[in-house]
């Protein structure tokens, strides 16, 4: 396993993440997180939001901008056939 460091519980069950944390898995003020609890254990990890995937995400698939332009044109064409 990674970084453990210490920290407490304080007003209204709120948990302080110690900033060595905090830079070690980037974290940011107002990003989401999910919290998992497996066991006795409390699981966090942040849930980077749509565009930062995009950016910086495992890329799985490519595609060229003429193969978007013909799925597009292929949508679009669908959609106005649907429409009429």
């Amino acid at each position: 396993m990674g970084l453990t460091t210490e920290s407490q519980i304080g007003k209204k069950h709120a948990i302080y993440l110690p900033k060595i944390i905090v830079e070690e898995i980037d974290l940011r003020e107002g990003m989401k997180i999910l919290i998992t609890v497996d066991g006795n254990k409390l699981i966090i990890e942040p849930l980077p939001d749509p565009i930062t995937l995009a950016k910086k995400g495992k890329k799985f698939a490519t595609m060229t901008i003429d193969e978007m332009e013909a799925v597009s044109i292929e949508e679009q064409t669908k959609r106005s056939e649907n429409s009429s």
